[in-house]
């Protein structure tokens, strides 16, 4: 039996029975629609009979104001295919009568490939600390090979030189070998922003330039919303 659903403000990254990940932006035209498309998109879930291979969904704000990100993890493609086929229509019309004008760019479909964890006796940003924002990075890539390239590569720079106010930095790599998704927890905006003018994040840079196959699209910084958990993580 499926696990009443809760509200929670983060998702269970490494949760091991998630064996997929299903990231979108929804864009919306005015900044004062941002919080209500969250609120829909959350609301409508909650009144929806989810199924039991839907693990969670969490919604984040763009700091912009111009899109809501939204995250959902479920056991199995196969599962979420046919609820494509046969609940999502009536999900998405439900939500664009409340609220019309939100843009669906598309839905990337991810496998977490590994994760970077602050050591936990980092006081600044250990694994214990609160995370006050979420960063993805984004890149485009060209096949698996290049996507092992690009996480293997930073995660072991990480590993060598932390980052203060870093918690964890999780590779997404979609499964058509085209994306890869940095899904950062960081404890302040102001931590990333720091790091953002940092040696380390400039050396970084230069390091990721020389690898074959990637290309950067950049970052976007989030605040976490809203989440539904139908299954707690194990």
């Amino acid at each position: 039996m499926v696990s009443p659903s809760r509200l929670s403000a983060l998702p269970h990254v490494t949760r091991p029975d998630a064996g997929t990940i299903l990231i979108s932006p929804w864009v919306v035209s005015d900044p004062a629609h941002q919080r209500p498309a969250a609120d829909s998109v959350v609301d409508s879930w909650e009144r929806l009979d989810r199924p039991a291979a839907m693990l969670s969904l969490t919604t984040f704000l763009s700091e912009d104001g111009g899109h809501v990100l939204n995250y959902a993890q479920w056991t199995n493609d196969a599962d979420h295919l046919t609820f494509v086929r046969t609940q999502r229509p009536a999900l998405v019309r439900t939500i664009d009568d409340e609220l019309p004008g939100i843009e669906r760019p598309g839905l990337t479909r991810y496998r977490l490939h590994d994760s970077y964890l602050a050591p936990a006796d980092d006081s600044a940003s250990g694994t214990d600390s609160p995370t006050g924002a979420v960063v993805t990075v984004d890149f485009e890539t060209d096949g698996p090979t290049a996507q092992h390239l690009l996480t293997d590569t930073v995660v072991t720079g990480l590993r060598e030189n932390p980052v203060p106010g870093l918690i964890a930095a999780h590779f997404h790599a979609s499964t058509d070998g085209t994306r890869v998704l940095n899904y950062a927890e960081w404890t302040t905006l102001d931590a990333w922003r720091d790091f953002t003018r940092s040696t380390t994040s400039h050396n970084l840079a230069k390091t990721i330039a020389t690898l074959p196959g990637i290309h950067p699209l950049g970052p976007t910084p989030y605040q976490p919303y809203r989440s539904v958990v139908n299954v707690p993580a194990p």
